[in-house]
């Protein structure tokens, strides 16, 4: 695919501080001119070293995450990246995006992600940097990428119509590799060499049974891929496992991370472990042995599990 590459002036903002969890504002904050722009820059610009390197990219799925990722795409391009790796559709948890980086050794990555904050287009997005050991970027970095965006005159991208994230292939973009991959893979792969399968397949084969409630968030695809086909869970075992912009919640205040919070007495968390109770109880009366629920934060297999093998009262 030919590009042509084109430097942007700009003007900084005042307010992309990142902390260890990255930029995390408002959809509409990010969808301002220049300001996606602004930050990838500003991240590129305190880098050494990366000239033909690999870059990871890809986000939980949120609203505004497909739009990201094609900005940041052409940026890379424009920046002398060498390859990058995106997961299919964009989707790419912050774990898998890390299993990423170390096993094909990336020089970093951008993730997009605001954890389990909400998601549409009036709630929240974020995007953080990951360095070449698959972890958050260190202080130095991330005070050295705030230093820049206070100090930016301009930004490079290139010319060039979008990338096709749908299907699994490699594309160019310029003179950059792109390699749509499994977002899956590689972090299922990784999981069977932490955890011994056999048994869980064995326990899976005996009788229990249980339900893995994705929420619509980014541990959908991971579950399925994980629970029930590596691991021989009955179809269904997972449920609303395909990633939303919104997470299901409209508004997307349903996805406000009250587990957080102090529960079904009331303030932040009510809602979030009404939902959880309510949710669990339909899976008890389904038999199950076990049952979880996880939102965009959580990944396999560290999830959020709750017996459910005596009856609610």
């Amino acid at each position: 695919m030919n590009a042509t590459v084109q430097t942007v002036p700009t003007t900084p903002f005042d307010d992309q501080r990142p902390g260890t969890s990255g930029l995390r504002k408002k959809v509409r904050v990010f969808q301002q001119p220049r300001y996606l722009e602004n930050f990838v820059q500003s991240v590129f610009d305190s880098l050494d070293g990366f000239q033909g390197k690999t870059l990871v990219v890809g986000g939980d799925g949120r609203f505004y995450n497909r739009e990201a990722i094609q900005i940041i795409l052409r940026m890379a391009a424009a920046n002398g990246f060498g390859r990058v790796l995106v997961g299919r559709d964009g989707l790419l948890s912050t774990p898998a995006a890390s299993a990423v980086i170390r096993k094909h050794g990336a020089f970093g990555g951008l993730i997009l992600s605001a954890s389990h904050n909400p998601g549409g287009p009036d709630a929240d997005f974020g995007i953080k940097y990951n360095v070449g050991n698959g972890g958050p970027a260190p202080e130095k970095v991330t005070e050295a990428i705030y230093a820049r965006s206070k100090a930016i005159t301009e930004y490079r991208t290139v010319e060039a119509p979008e990338v096709d994230l749908s299907t699994i292939g490699s594309p160019t973009l310029g003179a950059m590799a792109v390699e749509v991959i499994d977002p899956v893979a590689d972090y299922a792969e990784l999981m069977e060499q932490l955890f011994d399968f056999n048994a869980i397949r064995e326990l899976l084969s005996s009788g229990f049974r249980m339900r893995f409630d994705a929420m619509h968030a980014i541990t959908g695809p991971y579950a399925r891929a994980i629970i029930e086909e590596r691991l021989g869970a009955p179809a269904g075992t997972v449920v609303n496992g395909t990633p939303l912009p919104d997470f299901g919640g409209g508004t997307g205040r349903c996805r406000s991370g009250g587990y957080r919070g102090r529960g079904l007495g009331g303030g932040r968390g009510s809602w979030r472990w009404s939902f959880l109770y309510s949710g669990l109880q339909v899976q008890h009366l389904n038999g199950a042995c076990r049952a979880a629920a996880s939102d965009v934060s959580i990944q396999l297999p560290s999830t959020l599990c709750l017996s459910v093998c005596r009856p609610f009262s």
